[in-house]
C-alpha cells in the first residue's frame, strides 16, 4: 500500500464549529437555523439560550454535531444583571412584572451545591412533554428538583439606592440563572450574557473552527499509522493501562483528530468516528 500513513486515512467530512454572538429577542434555533442555511449542512447546538439572553452559543456543523455530547455537560459563565424591587412570573422580563419596591439587604448570591426548582417555562419534560408548552396553556405542574452547583457568583457593580445589580456567575451545566437571581428576594434576571462554555470564549474569533479545538478540553492518545487505520475501518485497538476506564478521550493522528473513544475492558471503543 503506497502513501504515507496519514494519506492512507481518508479525508474527515465537512465538521467544524462556530463561536456565535446570540442576539436577544431571537431563539437559539433561529441562530442554528441560519448558520445551516449559510454553510450548508446540517447543523445543531451545544447548548440552548433563552430569547431574551445573548452571547455565546457552541454552533456544531456536520459531523460535529455527533460531538455535542461532549460539550452540553461543560461549566458555564454568565453576566446576569438583576433588577430589584421587582418581580416576574418567569423570572425574566418576558413575564408579568410587579414592582414591590423591597429592594434586598444583601446582594449575595448563594455558591456551592444548592437544589433548584425548574421553572415552568423551561424546556424540561414532564410527562413526556416540554413545561414551556404546559405553561403556554396556563396549566400547572408538578416542578421538579436538582440539585446544581454553583461555583463563584461576584458582585460586579451596585450603586446604593439603585434597584440594578450586575454578576458575574460561574456554574455548572443545568443551572437556572432566572432562579438563582430570585434567591436575593424581589428581584429578577433583567439581562442575561453567557460569555464562557468550558475552554470555549466568547471572543472575536469569526468563521469555521476545527473541531480539534472543540475538544480540547478531552485527553488524547496518539495513534500509530495502523492503530488510525484499525479505528476507521471499525476494528479494535488496544487501550493501555494509564487510560481511564469509561472515561473520553481524542484518538489522533498528528494534529487530526479521527475519532472519539472509551477504554473499556483493555480495548478502546469508538463513540464517534470523524474520518
Amino acid at each position: 500500500m503506497g502513501g504515507t500513513e496519514s494519506e492512507r486515512i481518508p479525508p474527515a467530512p465537512d465538521a467544524g464549529f462556530l463561536l456565535a454572538d446570540k442576539p436577544a429577542g431571537v431563539t437559539s434555533h433561529t441562530v442554528v437555523a441560519a448558520a445551516r442555511r449559510e454553510h450548508g449542512m446540517r447543523a445543531g447546538h451545544a447548548g440552548t439560550l433563552d430569547p431574551f439572553a445573548t452571547g455565546l452559543l457552541v454552533i456544531l456543523l456536520g459531523r460535529a454535531t455527533r460531538l455535542q455530547r461532549y460539550i452540553l455537560g461543560l461549566p458555564k459563565t454568565y453576566m446576569a444583571t438583576a433588577r430589584l424591587g421587582w418581580t416576574s412570573t418567569t423570572g425574566d422580563p418576558e413575564g408579568e412584572l410587579t414592582h414591590t419596591g423591597n429592594l434586598p439587604e444583601k446582594l449575595e448570591l448563594p455558591t456551592g451545591v444548592i437544589t433548584q426548582t425548574v421553572p415552568l417555562t423551561s424546556a424540561v419534560r414532564v410527562d413526556g412533554e416540554r413545561l414551556y408548552k404546559k405553561a403556554h396553556r396556563g396549566e400547572e405542574a408538578e416542578l421538579p428538583r436538582r440539585e446544581v452547583e454553583i461555583y463563584r457568583a461576584e458582585l460586579l457593580e451596585h450603586e446604593a439606592g439603585s434597584d440594578r445589580a450586575s454578576f458575574e456567575i460561574e456554574c455548572a451545566a443545568g443551572t437556572y440563572i432566572r432562579t438563582l437571581v430570585e434567591e436575593l428576594g424581589d428581584a429578577y434576571c433583567e439581562g442575561l450574557r453567557r460569555t464562557r462554555v468550558g475552554h470555549l470564549a466568547l471572543n472575536d474569533r469569526n468563521g469555521v473552527l476545527p473541531v480539534e479545538e472543540l475538544l480540547a478540553h478531552l485527553p488524547t492518545r496518539e495513534l500509530t499509522g495502523p492503530e488510525a487505520e484499525d479505528v476507521v475501518c471499525g476494528r479494535v485497538v488496544d487501550s493501555a493501562a494509564s487510560e481511564l476506564e469509561g472515561e473520553p478521550l481524542g484518538l489522533m493522528l498528528g494534529e487530526r483528530l479521527l475519532a472519539v473513544a472509551r477504554p473499556r475492558g483493555g480495548s478502546l471503543k469508538t463513540d464517534v468516528v470523524l474520518a
